[in-house]
């Protein structure tokens, strides 16, 4: 929980991520759902005006390995923040994703009533790795607080609220619209696929500039870069339960995966662009 208020200068993103970890009163609730239906609706809607139906869990998988096939040729901003980001400008990026990284996976708990047994079992061997199989300095937020301290940032996760920007809020808030509010759990479903298998290489980008700055902290990245392949089978070990308890929508699947890809790219290069202008 935060206990921070919003204020009427904030933006509508960081409100809706204050009101997502606050006491979660009817008042509270309403506010979450006016800010989310003028944000996350429509662009959910647009999503599936664009994407013809799927045929099933094997089409999704084929549009998955295309799109992470895609993603893994790179962009500017990774080769920019692997090959030239001075240390201030990558810790600019660290500080950017530190409300993600110190509350990693908190907000996929709402999920799992959500889902058949067999696909909460696959769910939750993802979340205990999460979680450092309950070793506290093996948790992923433990780790990330380790880079912090070594780039000198703070560790309080209300330190990070006015230097995150709105694309960065957006990442963060779809994941509790996608585990407590979107209408269809397959959304979550192929969102959380597909970031699970888009992180090894996603991450690759921050390992390498931790190793040419010299960063000995940099195991947060390092440790996804083989967990998250597990994760990756784990996932579509839930998809196929589900869809033997339940039957699929592939097409929400891959609606999910294509909301996450747009939200967490947009974020990455947005970071990387305020934090070239970092001197």
């Amino acid at each position: 929980m935060l206990n921070v208020t919003p204020k009427p200068t904030d933006s509508p993103h960081k409100t809706l991520f204050i009101l997502n970890r606050t006491l979660q009163r009817s008042t509270v609730l309403a506010r979450i759902e006016e800010l989310e239906a003028a944000w996350i609706e429509p662009l959910v809607a647009g999503l599936e005006d664009r994407t013809p139906p799927l045929a099933g869990r094997a089409d999704w998988k084929d549009r998955l390995g295309e799109l992470l096939a895609l993603e893994r040729a790179g962009s500017p901003a990774g080769s920019y923040l692997a090959e030239k980001a001075t240390r201030d400008q990558f810790a600019h990026v660290v500080q950017e994703f530190a409300l993600d990284g110190l509350t990693e996976a908190q907000n996929f708990f709402p999920a799992i009533p959500r889902l058949p047994m067999r696909a909460q079992m696959a769910l939750m061997r993802v979340l205990i790795d999460e979680f450092g199989c309950g070793n506290l300095q093996q948790t992923h937020s433990r780790l990330y607080l380790d880079l912090l301290a070594e780039l000198g940032l703070p560790q309080e996760l209300e330190s990070f609220l006015d230097t995150t920007g709105d694309e960065t809020y957006e990442f963060l808030n779809v994941f509790y619209w996608l585990t407590q509010r979107a209408g269809h759990v397959e959304y979550f479903l192929g969102a959380l696929a597909y970031l699970e298998a888009s992180i090894p290489d996603a991450f690759a980008v921050q390992a390498r500039a931790c190793a040419r700055l010299g960063l000995v902290q940099g195991r947060y990245y390092t440790e996804h870069l083989h967990i998250d392949t597990f994760h990756m089978r784990e996932m579509q070990t839930a998809i196929k339960e589900y869809e033997a308890e339940r039957g699929l929508d592939a097409t929400k699947l891959w609606t999910g995966a294509q909301l996450v890809s747009q939200l967490i790219g947009g974020a990455f290069d947005a970071a990387v662009e305020r934090a070239r202008e970092v001197a």
